[in-house]
């Protein structure tokens, strides 16, 4: 590895370090902060995501070789690790760490991005539901229960075989699509709570509408349970593009994933595991990171703990 991606690699290890002391020392003050950081598996989770993340971002310097360039096919085939590939090669002699690198960036942008349209449709569609009742909340929780009822793994090949190789947007939306339902019961049940407390009256006594109190009063104040699913949430997106990727209908190569990089090395796994075993134990440590953190999220924002 260049003495450039080393040093690379040691800014964001810094870097990661310093942001989540950083977060600690802002929100000392908060006893919601207080109790997450009280978590051991959760400041860990939040440093490793920070990482994998900043990693992300300096791909283009943590990595030494680019992603997609065959080495030397005969000399450097399945190349285990050494000084100069600290992961190894694959099949093709690329160098893995560079494809986790910049794998990174594929595989944590398509989580995140697919649970933010997943949380945005669930939560409005929640809200909506929770707030106008009548007829409204009925057709909507409906179809929440027709969508929950159906394996997402089957609506997602449903969407898939409409197209021979899904580009990267699509497959983001169709992630999202597909998953918002859970999120809308958990919405919808803090709205029937939060729709007749005083603020809300006051606010439609007002003259407000609707949408106003919905999007301005009502969504502000279930924020923690959405932040929580959403964390929990980005973990299963990762391991469903991963299992997407693997069977071949995911992120098409040569972009690099970390899931079609399993893909890439699962069939020389006793002879070459380093091009499998390395990005899954990536997808495991993040994966286990996010849900630390959001377990630690929904304890430190319960408001029973806040009361005890």
């Amino acid at each position: 590895m260049s003495t450039r991606a080393v040093l690379a690699l040691l800014g964001t290890l810094a870097l990661a370090f310093f942001v989540v002391g950083v977060v600690r020392r802002r929100t000392a003050h908060s006893p919601a902060a207080r109790r997450f950081f009280n978590s051991t598996p959760a400041a860990w989770g939040l440093f490793i995501l920070t990482f994998f993340a900043a990693v992300a971002l300096a791909a283009p310097w943590v990595a030494p070789y680019d992603p997609a360039v065959q080495l030397e096919i005969v000399t450097l085939k399945n190349q285990g690790p050494s000084l100069l590939h600290p992961l190894g090669t694959d099949l093709y002699s690329r160098d893995v760490w560079s494809r986790l690198a910049y794998g990174a960036r594929v595989s944590l942008s398509i989580a995140a991005l697919a649970m933010l349209v997943a949380v945005t449709l669930g939560a409005l569609v929640g809200a909506v539901a929770g707030y106008v009742r009548s007829w409204v909340d009925t057709a909507l929780m409906r179809t929440v229960d027709v969508g929950l009822a159906i394996p997402r793994i089957f609506l997602l090949l449903m969407a898939i075989a409409l197209w021979e190789h899904l580009p990267l947007w699509l497959l983001v939306l169709v992630i999202g699509v597909t998953g918002w339902f859970g999120t809308s019961r958990l919405v919808r049940a803090e709205v029937l709570t939060l729709r007749e407390r005083d603020f809300v009256a006051a606010a439609r006594a007002l003259g407000a509408g609707p949408m106003r109190i919905i999007v301005r009063h009502v969504l502000p104040n279930v924020a923690a349970p959405i932040i929580v699913s959403a964390a929990l949430g980005i973990g299963n997106v990762m391991l469903l593009e991963a299992g997407l990727s693997f069977l071949g209908i995911g992120v098409q190569p040569p972009l690099p994933s970390w899931g079609n990089m399993i893909a890439d090395g699962a069939p020389q796994l006793s002879t070459a595991w380093w091009t499998t075993v390395f990005p899954g134990v990536t997808i495991a440590l993040v994966v286990m990171s996010l849900h630390a953190v959001g377990d630690a999220l929904r304890d430190a924002l319960d408001p029973r703990r806040a009361a005890a």
